[in-house]
């Protein structure tokens, strides 16, 4: 008889004034690093990281007071396990109606794992144009990479057991605002 497996939360490891937090954190950050916003662009991955991007530029604004670009990257087509998802995967729209060429392009993601998500968003940013730098910033770093990826800008650590997710949760999005850890159950 197989076993029927359920997700359960284990802990709530940020609410909704941490994720404000954090993501301010990494804009005053990304401006630092950068000595400002001259030739700066952020680009979220689908589907967390772009509401992600869209409320960095927001604070960015707000700190420079200059509207950084923001584009949306779907790395669908780039996944390394593409076989595997579906047997038509659907492929969301790519929209980042700017040039990036000669850039600094921040990718914005919700959570760091493996590295396969950048690697694909690598893939799918230099198949658009050629920046002069891309960085990463992410919400969360879970750790267990399974590729030589590190992120430059990371609103929390978490480490993490391979039984364990790490479910961000965004208003945009989910209709809440927190960032679970969650565990396998089988029974």
């Amino acid at each position: 008889m197989a076993k029927h497996v359920n997700w359960v939360d284990k802990a709530i490891i940020m609410d909704a004034q941490a994720v404000k937090r954090a993501l301010t954190r990494v804009a005053h950050e990304i401006v630092e690093r950068n000595k400002g916003v001259g030739d700066l662009t952020l680009v979220g991955i689908r589907t967390r990281g772009v509401p992600l991007a869209q409320r960095i530029a927001e604070e960015i604004k707000r700190i420079e007071g200059i509207e950084l670009p923001v584009g949306v990257l779907d790395i669908t087509l780039y996944r390394d396990d593409l076989s595997t998802l579906a047997y038509q995967p659907i492929v969301h729209e790519t929209l980042i109606p700017f040039s990036i060429n000669d850039k600094k392009v921040v990718l914005v993601d919700d959570v760091l794992f493996t590295g396969r998500t950048v690697r694909a968003a690598l893939d799918a940013i230099m198949d658009i144009g050629r920046p002069a730098a891309i960085q990463l910033a992410v919400l969360i770093d879970r750790g267990h990479r399974e590729l030589p990826v590190r992120a430059d800008y990371v609103g929390k650590n978490v480490p993490t057991s391979g039984k364990e997710i790490v479910s961000v949760q965004l208003t945009s999005v989910d209709g809440s605002e927190q960032v679970v850890i969650k565990e396998i159950v089988t029974g």
